[in-house]
């Protein structure tokens, strides 16, 4: 014969098994990008293989642009936001791991009442004050059975890790983007003494030419050609001037600095890093992109997600129960007599909630895609950004070849120039021109370094700027 407990149990769990509301199928799922099949086409090489290491802008030894990036690293305004991220997603995490295990809590209350002389109790309770006191433990217990609360835990921890992610991102774009202006603003200083050796040479020869037209030997289209030229390169002067007020304020915002500081950068000669590229990409580049990281963590936790989604399709079961004291009249409270205890499982069953659960899983998978979307974007974009990189840098150093022997013809033929000079066969104006066309010559060298200086710079933020996988967070917060 089946005892009273026994027919309880085997009731309850058919209850269960019944509440259980359908799942419907997942009709649209997309599909995730193999990042191991990511490579660059052969024709992009450089002369050096490897990936671009941690603090990748000390190997530039400028202790100026080192000052710049450390104190921007250090809290820079566009870290905050990132920072918060964090917090938001840190607190996420904070509250799903709460909702696992044993919760309780420490009930006390006090009221006084008067109870009706002519209701369900008699006198002498009836028609008399009573001052009812509570002092109550409750606990409560989930079973978790469908794995509901550790899915929640497990999409927590993921933004987590996204966030943290994201953070290494910010601080990667925040150095290369300050290590570009700084360029940038270090270029056109190295320019604009260029320049100004060109204005001076230009003037000499505009004076040049007005000595010769007091002689006869030239006419006055040439000087007013002379003195256009001069005309050019003092607009050129004033380009410069603006970019360098440009660029100094460009990086006093990405530093987070006052308006007194940076008063004290100083013109340094700009020197590139010898650059590299890997022989493959593959799934090293995930481990080194911030930013694929980031979109990979975001589509875990939707997974995340949709399982705890699915879960809420069974029915949830908790156990409750509470021990405490409870008396009407305040120096019984203490007194063994005046215990309580309760003990009990309470069961939900999702019965005639299937349109949310529906919907909410619906949002959970569509979200889902969105994840995957995005995730499969990134690697396009992370191969696209590595690949056009060293496209770049391999295309300005086929420039710098040809740019390097014309700079060498042109300062040979200032050499010759002057050494006719000296011996009579030439006149000055041979050599002002000369020396114009070496200074313009020059001039092109330092923009291509410039150049350089800044593809090197996209490239190594493209390959990841240092960056390497953190380990994951736990379900534990750290």
């Amino acid at each position: 014969m089946k005892t009273p407990t026994v027919l309880a149990v085997a009731a309850a769990v058919a209850i269960t098994l019944a509440g259980c509301a359908q799942i419907p199928a997942d009709k649209q799922p997309l599909a995730r990008r193999d990042i191991a099949s990511a490579e660059l086409s052969s024709n992009i090489k450089l002369a050096k293989e490897g990936w671009p290491q941690a603090q990748w802008w000390t190997a530039y030894h400028d202790a100026q642009l080192n000052a710049i990036i450390k104190q921007a690293l250090a809290g820079g305004p566009s870290l905050e936001v990132a920072a918060a991220h964090i917090g938001t997603a840190r607190s996420s995490l904070s509250r799903s791991v709460a909702d696992l295990g044993i919760a309780g809590a420490v009930n006390g209350n006090a009221n006084r009442q008067r109870y009706s002389g002519t209701g369900l109790f008699p006198a002498p309770i009836g028609g008399a004050y009573f001052t009812e006191e509570t002092l109550r433990l409750d606990l409560r217990y989930n079973f978790d059975w469908w794995g509901k609360n550790r899915a929640q835990v497990s999409a927590a921890v993921g933004e987590l890790n996204a966030g943290r992610a994201e953070y290494a991102e910010a601080e990667q774009v925040l150095a290369a983007a300050i290590a570009q202006s700084y360029f940038r603003l270090q270029g056109a200083w190295a320019r604009l003494a260029n320049t100004d050796q060109l204005a001076a040479a230009q003037t000499a020869l505009v004076q040049d030419k007005a000595r010769r037209i007091a002689q006869g030997l030239a006419n006055a289209d040439e000087q007013r050609a002379a003195e256009a030229e001069l005309r050019l390169t003092a607009k050129q002067q004033a380009a410069l001037k603006a970019d360098i007020e440009h660029e100094r304020e460009a990086l006093r915002a990405l530093a987070g600095a006052d308006n007194t500081a940076l008063a004290d950068l100083k013109p340094v000669a700009l020197t590139a890093t010898p650059h590299a590229l890997p022989a493959r990409l593959g799934m090293e580049l995930l481990a080194r992109r911030p930013d694929l990281q980031a979109a990979r963590w975001k589509l875990e936790a939707s997974l995340s997600k949709i399982d705890a989604a699915k879960a809420a399709f069974y029915p949830d079961v908790n156990l409750t129960g509470a021990i405490g004291l409870n008396s009407v009249k305040a120096e019984d409270l203490l007194q063994l007599a005046s215990r309580t205890v309760y003990i009990g499982p309470s069961v939900s069953l999702p019965l005639f909630d299937a349109k949310r659960l529906d919907a909410q899983l619906d949002s959970a998978r569509t979200t889902r895609n969105e994840r995957i979307a995005e995730y499969n974007q990134t690697i396009v974009e992370a191969v696209r950004d590595v690949a056009q990189g060293g496209a770049q840098l391999q295309g300005i150093e086929q420039q710098i070849t040809q740019q390097t022997a014309a700079t060498t013809l042109a300062r040979a033929q200032l050499a010759s120039a002057q050494k006719r000079l000296d011996h009579g066969l030439a006149n000055n104006n041979s050599v002002l021109n000369a020396r114009l066309a070496l200074l313009k010559q020059q001039d092109a060298d330092l923009y291509l370094q410039q150049v350089q200086l800044l593809a090197e710079v996209a490239l190594t933020n493209a390959l990841g700027g240092g960056y390497h996988e953190e380990a994951p967070l736990a379900t534990a917060i750290k």
